[in-house]
């Protein structure tokens, strides 16, 4: 560990605009948000510590989406991520092309 008023040899590979990203008032509004929803479903028994689970807005923060019960609903990590806030499924008109 450095001593006090030294840094870190390998300091964090966050660059300095993701950092000050990461501390902007509306971001990390939106991170507490995220954070009050998964508490609130550990509460009611819906997700565990460490299950792989996901609480998902149904319409994303966002595009002004809620906390509200009947906007949250848990999903995988993996298709809650890979979606990125989209209805799930290919978009309209895209189709499987095969050469």
């Amino acid at each position: 560990m450095p001593a006090k008023g030294q840094r870190k040899k390998n300091p964090s590979k966050r660059t300095k605009q993701q950092r000050a990203y990461d501390a902007s008032p509306e971001v990390k509004k939106k991170r507490a948000m995220r954070n009050k929803a998964r508490r609130q479903a550990e509460r009611e028994g819906k997700v565990k510590k460490g299950d792989g689970k996901d609480i998902d807005h149904k319409r994303p923060l966002r595009n002004g989406g809620g906390n509200s019960k009947s906007n949250l609903r848990v999903r995988s990590r993996s298709s809650n991520r890979s979606d990125n806030g989209g209805k799930g499924g290919r978009p309209k008109g895209s189709k499987n092309k095969r050469k």
